[in-house]
């Protein structure tokens, strides 16, 4: 006869709900651990390999996923245009903790231009920007969505993440959403946190990720716009 006190099984790491919504996300920062030194050019590769695998995560644990559905509103056009705007307006700055900061500057990281790098093979070149552009239009908004609002927001309200209603509002989540949100962007940070709370608004009126998704994909396609209009690939 099997004992009630006894604990309920553990279920398999593929089975429990937090997986599907962190696992996209660490491949990315998995790829992001490889040094862009490992070989000339590597940093062009390395991001569309990150693509390609974290489009390949998604599309596998997509039937997991039911919050993963794109959402059109006015709501989130505006927003996507209105953030955009933001974030090139706004100049980049140190982060807090860094503001009072005695230590001697670092040397400033290398603008990713793969069509200047490429300048002998424009196809390649413009290729990497294409998947770059496509990557940050459709593939990032999902990934970090899902991650940040959908997992991360309804988390710290309860680990039971699952029965947290997507347009319930808690302030502490709110702020501690938003901040890592930003934060994860370096000198961008303002504008993350800016960024995250603006997507997180829409996902409370909405009770829905795919206006936050639509907003951001907005976001950046119009970035992407804006550094092959203009040339300002330190926005790439």
């Amino acid at each position: 006869m099997p004992d009630a006190n006894a604990p309920a099984p553990k279920k398999p790491l593929m089975e429990l709900p937090e997986t599907p919504r962190v696992l996209p996300f660490l491949v990315f920062l998995l790829f992001m651990l490889i040094p862009t030194t490992v070989f000339p050019g590597a940093e062009y590769w390395l991001y569309a390999a990150k693509t390609v695998a974290g489009a390949g995560v998604l599309w596998w644990l997509r039937g997991r996923l039911p919050e993963m559905k794109w959402a059109v509103s006015w709501e989130a056009v505006v927003v996507g245009v209105v953030i955009a705007v933001v974030w090139i307006g706004l100049p980049p700055i140190k982060a807090p903790w860094e503001l009072f900061s005695k230590a001697k500057e670092a040397k400033p990281p290398e603008v990713w231009n793969p069509v200047a790098y490429f300048a002998g093979n424009p196809i390649l070149g413009w290729g990497f920007f294409a998947v770059r552009a496509l990557g940050r239009s459709l593939v990032v908004p999902a990934i970090e969505e899902i991650f940040y609002r959908g997992f991360v927001y309804r988390y710290v309200i309860s680990p039971n993440f699952t029965e947290v209603a997507l347009n319930r509002w808690h302030a502490g989540a709110f702020a501690l959403t938003s901040a890592m949100f930003g934060l994860a962007h370096g000198e961008h940070w303002l504008q993350g946190i800016l960024c995250g709370a603006a997507y997180q608004w829409l996902v409370l009126r909405k009770a829905r990720l795919g206006d936050a998704m639509l907003a951001h994909a907005i976001t950046n396609l119009i970035i992407s716009i804006y550094v092959v209009v203009t040339g300002q690939w330190q926005f790439s």
